[in-house]
C-alpha cells in the first residue's frame, strides 16, 4: 500500500461515483483531503452525504464548479496533490449537449491544471477513459493506441487528456493521466449498463437494453481507487499516462447472464433503438492492457467480475429506494 498519511489531497468530482469511493478511501488511510464538489442549492454533496460520519467531519468540502477559475483556485489553495475527476460523462447526452462536454472536459480541466500550476502542485493526476480508444483497432488495448473521437464525450476527453499533457510538456507541471476501463460497484449512477441491468432485473426478468453483443472490460471500483493512489504516490508515472484494466471483456449479453445467475432469475433481454448509438459511434469492444500499471506501480485488480457482481448487486438491493424502477434517461 502507498503511504498517504498526512498528505493534503484535493478530489475534483468528489461526490460522483468513483470520487467518493476515492474520498472515503483516502480518508481511511489518514490523509487530508479536500472536496470539490458541484455546487445545487439544495447543497448536498452527492455521495459524500452517505459516507461515515467519522469520515465527513474530518473532510473539508468546497462548492462549486470548474468550469470557474476562481473555484478552481479556491480548491487547490492549501494541497499539494490533485486527483481530477470532475466531468460530464453521460455519452447519450453527448450527442445533445456536445458543447456542455467541452466546457465541463475540457475547459474545467484547463482552469484546474492553471491553478495547479500556480499552487505548484507537486502532482496532478487526471482521470481519463477507455472511449478515447473508440472501437478497439488491436486488443489488449495498450497506451499507445489510436485516439478516436466516436461520440461527443470521447472528443471532449480527448482534448482534456492532451491539455495535461501539454501543461506537463509546456511548463513541467508533474501529472498523470490514468485511463480506467469500464468501471461498475456500489453507488454508481443508473444509467450505467450494471446498474440498469440489476435495477431492472430487481423488479422483473425482461430486460430492456441497446446493443448486447459489444463487449467490456470490467472493472471493479475498489481496484479503481487503489490504482488511481498508487499511480498519483508514484514518482515513475510522472509524465505518462497509464491504464487501469483487468484485461478481460465480457459482451453485454454475457454480463446479463452472470446477473441472472448471481440473482438466481431467468433474465430474458429486450433491445430498444432509442437505447442504441448511432452507427459509427458504437463502440464495439474494449479490451485493456495494465502491463505498464502493472511495472510501473505493480498493479493488479484484486476483483473478479463474478465477486464484484454479487458486491454490488447486494447494494443495490439494499438500497434500491435510492434509485428510480428503470427508467431510460439519456
Amino acid at each position: 500500500m502507498i503511504p498517504v498519511n498526512s498528505k493534503k489531497v484535493l478530489v475534483t468530482g468528489a461526490g460522483g461515483f468513483i470520487g467518493s469511493h476515492l474520498v472515503e478511501t483516502l480518508l481511511k488511510q489518514k490523509a487530508e483531503v479536500t472536496a470539490l464538489a458541484r455546487y445545487t442549492s439544495s447543497g448536498k454533496a452527492g455521495w459524500l452525504e452517505y459516507l461515515p460520519e467519522k469520515a465527513k467531519k474530518s473532510l473539508h468540502i468546497i462548492y462549486g464548479d470548474i468550469r470557474d477559475p476562481d473555484i478552481c483556485r479556491k480548491a487547490v489553495e492549501g494541497n499539494d496533490y490533485i486527483f481530477h475527476l470532475a466531468a460530464q460523462i453521460a455519452i447519450p447526452y453527448s450527442y445533445i449537449a456536445p458543447r456542455d462536454f467541452l466546457t465541463v472536459n475540457a475547459l474545467g480541466t484547463s482552469n484546474m491544471l492553471a491553478a495547479a500550476k500556480e499552487a505548484k502542485i507537486k502532482k496532478f493526476l487526471h482521470v481519463s477513459s477507455s472511449e478515447v480508444y473508440g472501437t478497439a483497432q488491436y486488443v489488449p488495448i495498450d497506451e499507445r493506441h489510436p485516439q478516436v473521437g466516436q461520440s461527443p464525450y470521447s472528443a471532449s476527453k480527448i482534448a482534456a487528456d492532451k491539455m495535461v499533457e501539454s501543461f506537463h510538456l509546456s511548463f513541467g507541471l508533474p501529472t498523470v493521466t490514468i485511463r480506467p476501463f469500464n468501471c461498475y460497484g456500489p453507488r454508481q449512477s443508473g444509467r450505467a449498463i450494471i446498474p440498469t441491468i440489476i435495477l431492472q432485473a430487481l423488479h422483473g426478468n425482461v430486460i430492456r437494453l441497446g446493443n448486447i453483443t459489444t463487449r467490456r472490460d470490467m472493472n471493479y471500483v475498489t481496484d479503481i481507487v487503489d490504482g488511481m493512489i498508487a499511480a498519483c504516490f508514484t514518482k515513475a508515472t510522472t509524465g505518462k499516462t497509464v491504464n487501469l484494466a483487468t484485461g478481460r471483456d465480457y459482451s453485454i449479453e454475457e454480463i446479463v447472464a452472470l446477473v441472472g445467475q448471481i440473482m438466481g432469475k431467468k433474465l430474458s433481454i429486450r433491445s430498444e433503438k432509442r437505447r442504441i448509438r448511432p452507427d459509427k459511434s458504437e463502440v464495439l469492444r474494449l479490451q485493456g492492457d495494465n502491463h505498464l500499471a502493472r511495472k510501473l506501480f505493480r498493479y493488479k485488480p484484486k476483483f473478479h467480475l463474478k465477486n464484484g457482481l454479487i458486491d454490488t448487486i447486494a447494494f443495490y438491493e439494499t438500497n434500491r429506494a435510492l434509485y428510480r424502477k428503470e427508467d431510460y434517461q439519456l
